[in-house]
């Protein structure tokens, strides 16, 4: 069985704001806190049973305008800069490290980028002992004209709140949903088929967040990226899609990986999907695998030095 606790937050300019922490414990001291990424919230029941059968309990966090989160007044995703989202995960981790000694965080695509971010802006202070990135969002995966573009996003035109003219694929949805030849169920309301609208607030941010990672942060913890062995770009389903990231380029996030700080592993599944546990049964048990052995070298019993 879940808890949940609503973070209220202050508000921002779209007025209201809440975050939602979820957990599954067990009474362990150790624990994981997953953030999730972009047209996204947390429903992997079997990446949180995996670690508390491993005796870790286990955390999420349904980020502000996402999932439980979502509130009626708000744009989906919207965000004017990522550290919008540091006062959530500094009361998670503040919660969860009331009850805990030892905590890693594991971030999918965009909480991919945004948690080294944060774990850079809180080093030195012991809160967190290992990053776990699966697949995650270091650059964009789309044409040089397309990046060109997005990198000439300035204010104000940033922050006008209209949708920009991407469209919208379906693949990635169908290769997950169970409705539609997937293994997995989740609510389609919270995460669409065909991914939330992206504003040129968002992107702007996102883009001036990955250019701070690409200039190089100081992750003072162990960090373990996951990537899929490969990448493919298509905008219809096709069977390749479940065998292939089809939202990012695997080769951005093994480029990037070492901008992180001066302890990163990282590996590359092959046949894995964008969210790499939510692959194939034999790929995700090396995922699963991979993620264990990591985290019984690097994590296990290191000592949380300097926490305030």
């Amino acid at each position: 069985m879940y808890e949940t606790t609503v973070l209220a937050m202050p508000p921002d300019y779209e007025g209201e704001v809440v975050a939602t922490l979820i957990s599954k414990r067990t009474g362990s001291r150790r624990a994981v806190l997953y953030i999730h990424g972009f047209t996204d919230y947390f429903f992997q029941d079997h990446l949180a049973d995996h670690y508390v059968g491993h005796g870790i309990d286990f955390y999420a966090l349904d980020l502000r305008k996402y999932g439980r989160s979502l509130l009626p007044h708000q744009t989906r995703g919207l965000v004017r800069s990522v550290t919008e989202y540091f006062p959530e995960i500094d009361e998670a981790v503040r919660l969860i490290r009331r009850d805990h000694d030892e905590l890693t965080i594991n971030a999918h695509s965009t909480g991919g980028l945004i948690a080294p971010l944060w774990a850079d802006r809180v080093r030195g202070r012991g809160l967190v002992q290992g990053l776990v990135l699966n697949s995650p969002f270091f650059d964009l995966n789309v044409s040089r004209p397309l990046r060109l573009a997005a990198d000439l996003l300035k204010t104000p035109l940033s922050y006008v709140l209209r949708p920009l003219p991407l469209g919208s694929s379906h693949a990635y949805g169908h290769s997950l949903h169970r409705d539609h030849g997937g293994e997995w169920h989740y609510d389609l309301e919270l995460k669409p088929l065909g991914g939330f609208p992206v504003h040129a607030t968002w992107l702007a941010a996102i883009r001036r967040a990955q250019r701070r990672l690409q200039c190089g942060l100081k992750v003072d913890v162990p960090v373990l990226v996951l990537a899929a062995g490969k990448g493919l770009r298509v905008r219809d389903f096709v069977p390749e899609a479940r065998s292939a990231d089809i939202v990012l380029d695997p080769e951005h996030m093994a480029r990037w990986a070492t901008s992180l700080g001066p302890h990163v592993t990282c590996v590359r599944v092959d046949g894995g999907v964008h969210d790499l546990v939510l692959s194939a049964e034999p790929v995700r048990k090396q995922v699963f695998a991979e993620l264990d052995r990591w985290m019984a070298t690097y994590v296990e019993s290191r000592p949380a030095a300097g926490l305030t």
